[in-house]
This record gives C-alpha cells, structure tokens and sequence, in this order.
C-alpha cells in the first residue's frame, strides 16, 4: 500500500500541471511522447534483457504499449473536452474496471456489476446536466478510454508477477516504458505534430512528468499492485480522485461548482459502495 499511496502523492498534481499549462498549448502527442521517452531513458540502464524470456519481454511491452502509450492517448485528448475536475472526477470508473478485468481473467462474471456502473454514470451526468455539449460526451468516452488502458494493465501486470519467478522488478521494467514508447511513437507519427515546445515551464513540467510522474511513478504504482489483492487496488486507484480535485480547486480552480461537483461525485461514491456490497456477495 505504501506504493500505491506514494505514487499517489505523486500524481496528484499532474491533472493539472497538464490541464493548466499543456492542454491546448503542447501538441498532446509531443507531451505524450516526451514524456515516456525520459521514463524509457531513467529505466534503460537498469535493464537486464537476459533476467526473463523474450516471450514475456514481450508480454511486458504490450503490457506498458496499453497501460501507457494507448492510455496517454486518450489521456491527453481528455483535456480538450474537458475540465481538470472533470477529467478527475470520470476516472473514478477505474475501480469497476479493474474488478471486472480480474474477474475475466479468472473466468468469473456477475452482471450485477453492470447495476452499479449505471449509477456511477448517472452521477457523471449530475455534474454537468445543465449544459451537455458535444464535446463533454465526447470527453467522456475518451476518458473511459483511458481508465480501461489504465485498469488492464495494472491487472496484467499483477497477473504477470503472479504466476512466475520472482525477478527484481528494475531489471525488466524498461520493457514496459520501450512497449509504450513504441506505440506512442507510431501515434505521433499518425496524427502528431512536429513542433515541440519551447517554453521554459512547460519544459520543465514535461520534465518532472516523464521523470518523476511517468518513470518513478508508473515504476512505484505497478510494485504495489503486484503487492495487494484487487479489492485494495481498485479503492487506491480512485484514492487520487479527491487529491487531484483538492490540488486543482485550492490553486487554480477557485469558482468551480462545488455543490453540484459534491453532489456528482456523492452519487459516484455511492455507485462504489454499491459495487463493493454486490462483489462480496
């Protein structure tokens, strides 16, 4: 757990550092890609090909390739659809996600479960059910995009430690970041642009994000779910959504609608709960 708290700590002022300084201003798949290029360099010395086979060197890129390149992809697009808050608040479906992953893979599936996840999204809409635009639907669904991303390969990785040798996890993670950097790489080249930023803060925010936020923090989040059991993984992964919120609404997001942002999320949290009570049945 002391993982999973750390890291996040770690992230909670990413949403935004992103949101305030990068969306709309830094090509979103330039920032993607500076940033799992820093983490890929922090984690190349460590590497030790020869530690697993190459079978599951493999594993662990298509592993990073969707935990991380596929889900800065809709990570980054999330922020031009929507708030900081916004973004936040749609990530608390992850938890239902991991559960309903691990149960696949365990070959379990209650559709009760599907009970819940209605209730989450009725507390979504809550939040902005006076001015439904396009382009909040649209965020949305991208950010489910990226919860889905997030949630399979926090419980692929669990799975993939599970059932082998024990093998010290700095020796094989730089596969997981070349994975991710293989397939941001190819969305850049798609749909990216060439230019880069070239202001002092941005640069220096990329920096803290690829190094500390993406390297030290995807390193340290993936530790601790190979450590604790799915129903400790799913709470921490939303345990972000209220320090993100508190980090975004103290400093830079002073007006937001507070009520109706506390109702919303009440209606999720009460989703969760509901969620948890039908998993333990």
């Amino acid at each position: 757990m002391g993982y999973l708290i750390i890291t996040t700590i770690l992230w909670s002022l990413s949403f935004s550092l992103i949101g305030v300084y990068l969306a709309g201003q830094v090509d979103a798949y330039a920032s993607a890609w500076i940033r799992v290029a820093l983490a890929t360099l922090v984690f190349l010395p460590f590497l030790r090909p020869r530690a697993i086979p190459k079978t599951d060197a493999l594993k662990l890129m298509g592993i990073g390739g969707v935990q991380l390149g596929l889900m800065y992809i809709f990570y980054y697009q999330s922020f031009l659809l929507l708030t900081v808050p916004e973004v936040l608040i749609f990530t608390v479906f992850t938890p239902i996600y991991v559960t309903l992953i691990y149960d696949a893979l365990k070959r379990k599936f209650n559709p009760l479960y599907l009970v819940s996840t209605f209730v989450a999204v009725l507390g979504a809409l809550v939040i902005r059910y006076d001015n439904l635009t396009e382009n909040f639907l649209l965020g949305f669904f991208v950010v489910q995009g990226s919860n889905l991303c997030f949630a399979f390969g926090q419980v692929a990785y669990k799975f993939f430690k599970e059932s082998r040798e024990p093998v010290a996890q700095r020796d094989i993670f730089g596969w997981f970041y070349i994975g991710a950097l293989i397939v941001i790489s190819i969305a850049w080249i798609i749909w990216g642009k060439a230019g880069i930023p070239t202001d002092s803060v941005q640069i220096g925010i990329l920096i803290w994000l690829g190094i500390g936020a993406s390297g030290l923090g995807y390193f340290l989040w993936n530790r601790g779910a190979s450590r604790v059991d799915a129903g400790y993984l799913g709470i921490m992964n939303n345990a972000l959504v209220p320090a993100g919120l508190l980090v975004n609404i103290t400093i830079w997001n002073h007006d937001a609608d507070l009520v109706r942002l506390a109702l919303g999320s009440a209606i999720i949290v009460l989703a969760l709960l509901l969620h948890a009570k039908i998993k333990r049945r």
